[in-house]
């Protein structure tokens, strides 16, 4: 009777101890979530989540990625934290409908556990074609772009390394390099590209729950199961910055900031848009501290403009302005076409033909109007008054006075003229009237 109590007591600590343990082995499950390009605002929210995880003893960090590519720096600095993360970081493709293209390639090969959810896909990884400025060679009687070249084997060695770090398809995301191949989720788990494919964040925690990886050198069990989440926000600065540093969103903004100073400038007062597209330029400067712009994609789209406006002032049928439509399309698709530093650009139907156009047609009913402007007869100013007719006030002999729309003005004519008579002003030089005497039958 006595051992029955002590028994129940060793069966309690037991048990507490037993919860206790495998509360603790929990731990805590860090999440992260990327939705849009990969820039430098973006890479350091994730290095700074590494970071925390790690600090905090996490038992690993979750990112949920949905990306279509972005800078190549940027990716390097996540894979880098990554790769030397003391903690496991399990990259999960989703929602339903996203996808790990280019840039979010090499974030999921690079993930301790790499998953999608159905309806996603992966690879494309090659990087954009850049125009202008490029080195070409002759090459078994072809044309190669050497810098794409250069880029392509540059990534597609880096992807490989990170993939045999991973046990992953090598052959695989090099071709995703190369030949810009992309997978659905059941493909890229049929090839070793991935570990695992799960409808949820639920079932994604019940499938790796106990599987083993290698961090920071060492086997390490995943131990998740009653784990809480902790999910790390993106700070207001980062978000702000990532906002920016979207290549459609700087177009934007340039374009409007040209078009609001060229209003002020040609309505000084107006101070509204004037303001806007000062604040709108500031803004562009900024982002195009964070994104490799091309230097010649800038200068066409500068002198797209200038070749609007100077429609205005020489008109040819429409020859400048066409011309500068030309040029700001093609400097729009040039403006980030960087492939060596990543694969970002101006989306060219849903916001650079949008945006051009609205810039055209600003353009040309501007041209329209100042066009009918100039061709109105002056109505204010001294030179308005050239020929209108008035009256010799007194005789001028050479020089006398006239009286004109309600005005006395001295005036001199190359001809002896009668008071009284009708007079036309030909000219106006400061205070006085050039004048000639108006026949008879003209009055």
């Amino acid at each position: 009777m006595r051992r029955e109590p002590r028994i129940r007591w060793a069966v309690g600590v037991a048990l507490a101890g037993w919860l206790a343990a495998g509360a603790a082995g929990a731990g805590e499950l860090k999440l992260a979530t990327v939705s849009g390009m990969i820039n430098p605002a973006v890479a350091e929210y994730l290095v700074q989540a590494v970071e925390q995880a790690e600090a905090d003893g996490a038992s690993a960090l979750l990112i949920e990625l949905d990306t279509p590519g972005g800078l190549v720096d940027s990716t390097k600095d996540i894979i880098q934290a990554m790769l030397n993360s003391r903690v496991p970081v399990i990259v999960y493709v989703a929602p339903r409908g996203a996808w790990a293209s280019s840039a979010g390639t090499f974030i999921t090969v690079a993930a301790h556990v790499a998953a999608m959810a159905p309806g996603t896909s992966i690879g494309a990884a090659s990087p954009i074609q850049a125009q202008g400025g490029d080195t070409n060679e002759e090459k078994d009687g072809e044309r190669t772009d050497v810098s794409m070249q250069k880029a392509e084997n540059f990534l597609a060695a880096f992807i490989e390394s990170v993939a045999k770090e991973r046990n992953r398809n090598v052959e695989w995301v090099g071709k995703a390099v190369r030949e810009a191949v992309a997978v659905g989720e059941t493909e890229a788990l049929e090839l070793g590209v991935i570990d695992l494919v799960a409808e949820n964040r639920r079932e994604l925690l019940e499938q790796i729950e106990g599987r083993e990886v290698k961090v920071d050198g060492e086997m390490q069990t995943i131990t998740l199961a009653g784990a809480a989440i902790d999910e790390i926000e993106m700070g207001q600065l980062q978000r702000f910055f990532s906002f920016l540093a979207d290549p459609n969103v700087a177009f934007i903004l340039m374009m409007a900031g040209m078009l609001g100073l060229y209003v002020e400038f040609n309505n000084p007062g107006l101070i509204v848009p004037g303001v806007v597209g000062a604040i709108c330029l500031m803004l562009t400067l900024m982002a195009f501290q964070v994104l490799p712009f091309d230097w010649l994609g800038l200068l066409l789209i500068l002198s797209g403009i200038g070749l609007m406006v100077a429609e205005i002032f020489f008109p040819t049928m429409g020859a400048l302005f066409a011309a500068g439509v030309l040029a700001l399309l093609i400097g729009g698709s040039m403006l980030f076409d960087r492939p060596e530093l990543g694969d970002l650009s101006v989306s060219f139907w849903s916001v650079l033909v949008p945006v051009v156009a609205a810039m055209a047609a600003f353009g040309a009913l501007v041209v329209f109007s100042v066009g009918r402007t100039f061709a109105l007869r002056q109505t204010a100013g001294v030179d308005e008054l050239v020929g209108l007719v008035g009256k010799a006030a007194t005789g001028l002999d050479l020089d006398g006075r006239v009286f004109v729309r309600g005005e006395y003005w001295n005036a001199h004519a190359d001809e002896p003229i009668g008071e009284g008579e009708a007079v036309e002003v030909v000219a106006v030089e400061g205070l006085r009237m050039d004048v000639r005497r108006v026949p008879s039958d003209e009055v």
